[in-house]
């Protein structure tokens, strides 16, 4: 029986899962996401064209390929019908490629007025959040309170609706907030009439089903481990969690049926929304990776945080996860650096820690490791063995440092951009 693969973030998100998983799909049958919502921007460019996926797996424009948006996923269906008309103008079969799961949960027009009125309620003391009403969502789920992508065949669908709708409305009333959602509203249930034309499916036997039938299956997770909501940098995370373990549970897939782990990080970091980010850059270097890695986000468009690479974070990310294969991205936004950083440890409190701490506050100093840059350009090269001595030394000293080989390098956007070691 085939493993189910696994394909993540190790940093703040915004890492290039989108590329990568459009990649490796001509190795798989199947490509699941298993959490988030439509606050992920998996972006994909190919044959001169570029798009940008927010909840359908990132498998959806290869042939023959089963793409599922897994129970452990929420599901806007304004933004998911868009998605679709977009993908189908294209000359996709989606409907023939995507199944959705039903247990799934339903973002609601009012869990975006909740998130809006929540964040504008904590001034200074904001998440970040993409107000896509995510957070809400999931809390409804939490609280058992939700509505399911199964329930929209049910004859009680609008009773259960507009019962939290109503509950919703309530909440409400403790915010100074105006809002009107009439018209987001009127576009909510055409999207639920889009919802209808798809196979709506028990994913959990779905999924389980296909690894038993030796099918070949990857699992695509959005945000980035530093992002979980167990593990992350709390309270600046994102609602599900995206480690590895989020697949058990957001695809009803058991531990022993996991494979492959692999982890992405870009070759340096890069952070959206408020939050500790250690090894941030305020200085013209900074502003260098943004401009040059085009470090804006996929779904918000907000001008992304940049930084060296955080070793420390990394390291950690890769045992939370038990990552067997590391993919580095960017590689070529660091072509004109004379010298970069790495770093390797923090100092806190006078005292020298080498291990992510609970609270990662702005006392927490980077202690970095320089090293020679490339100064050339490489995005042409497509052997390991043909990039300069300086780069190579770059990768393994990640690869020592982390104890997991870097498989896969990105020199470039398009797909033919991609060292595969």
């Amino acid at each position: 029986m085939k493993k189910a693969d696994v394909v993540l973030g190790l940093q703040w998100g915004d890492e290039g899962k989108g590329k990568v998983v459009d990649v490796l799909t001509p190795e798989y049958n199947v490509v699941a996401r298993f959490q988030g919502g439509p606050n992920a921007g998996h972006s994909i460019h190919f044959a001169g064209q570029s798009f940008v996926l927010h909840t359908i797996p990132s498998g959806i424009f290869r042939d023959g390929t089963i793409n599922i948006i897994g129970n452990g996923v929420v599901v806007d269906p304004v933004i998911l019908a868009d998605e679709i008309a977009a993908i189908e103008a294209m000359g996709v079969d989606v409907a023939g490629r995507l199944r959705i799961s039903k247990k799934a949960h339903l973002i609601l027009p009012t869990h975006r007025i909740i998130d809006a009125a929540s964040e504008a309620a904590k001034g200074k003391a904001k998440i970040g959040s993409t107000l896509k009403g995510i957070g809400p969502a999931y809390m409804d789920k939490t609280g058992r309170n939700g509505l399911r992508v199964g329930d929209i065949v049910s004859p009680q669908f609008m009773e259960r609706y507009e019962r939290l709708k109503n509950k919703h409305m309530e909440l409400l009333k403790q915010y100074d907030y105006d809002y009107d959602i009439a018209e987001y509203e009127k576009e909510w249930f055409e999207g639920i009439g889009t919802l209808r034309r798809f196979e709506l499916i028990e994913s959990e036997y779905a999924i389980n089903d296909l690894i038993a039938a030796d099918a070949s299956v990857l699992a695509e997770g959005a945000q980035g481990s530093m992002l979980d909501v167990d593990f992350g940098t709390y309270p600046f995370v994102t609602s599900s969690n995206t480690l590895c373990a989020g697949v058990c549970t957001g695809l009803g897939v058991a531990p022993t049926h996991i494979g492959e782990v692999y982890g992405i990080f870009k070759a340096y970091c890069t952070r959206v929304g408020s939050g500790p980010f250690p090894t941030e850059l305020f200085d013209e270097t900074g502003e260098k990776l943004r401009s040059v890695g085009r470090e804006f986000g996929a779904t918000t468009g907000r001008p992304r945080r940049c930084g060296w690479l955080d070793m420390v974070a990394l390291k950690y990310a890769v045992m939370m996860n038990g990552v067997t294969g590391l993919i580095m991205m960017k590689s070529d936004v660091l072509n004109d650096f004379e010298t970069i950083k790495v770093a390797t440890a923090y100092e806190l409190d006078g005292q020298r820690i080498d291990y992510f701490p609970y609270e990662a506050a702005d006392d927490l100093k980077p202690v970095y490791r320089e090293f020679e840059g490339w100064n050339c350009d490489i995005c042409n090269i497509r052997k390991y063995e043909d990039f300069p001595q300086a780069f190579r030394e770059y990768v393994e000293f990640i690869e020592r440092e982390t104890g997991v080989p870097v498989k896969i390098i990105s020199v470039g956007p398009d797909r033919d951009e991609t060292i595969v070691r």
